[in-house]
């Protein structure tokens, strides 16, 4: 069992910058993949990025060059370090935290980012 506590979100102005947590507890962190999801108004959940367990990353089109994924498997903590941020990004941003081989997926409970001047 895996529980996931985000922090990190508010509101920024255009062309600032903000960094997600994402805490991790209740199993081995170090057999997760994890991912950050985003979901806007009106709009379909969407991948933002991703890290697998090896440190392999990977990014959506929209963000690739402004945000940077990271996991320190030591503090069990995933981080979407957010930076030129877009009134587009406004959205609520999700933690996750899957094991295929396993059957395993669990989701926070996302956090709102708001960039608006």
């Amino acid at each position: 069992q895996v529980q996931l506590v985000e922090s990190g979100g508010g509101l920024v102005q255009p062309g600032g910058s903000l960094r997600l947590s994402c805490a991790a507890s209740g199993s081995n962190f170090r057999i997760y993949d994890m991912a950050w999801h985003r979901q806007a108004p009106g709009k379909q959940r969407e991948l933002v990025s991703s890290i697998t367990t090896t440190g392999n990353t990977n990014y959506a089109g929209s963000v690739k060059g402004r945000f940077t994924i990271s996991r320190d498997n030591v503090k069990n903590t995933v981080y979407l370090q957010m930076n030129s941020l877009k009134p587009e990004d406004t959205a609520v941003y999700y933690c996750t935290a899957s094991n295929l081989r396993i059957g395993s997926n669990y989701w926070g409970q996302g956090t709102q980012v708001t960039v608006s001047s």
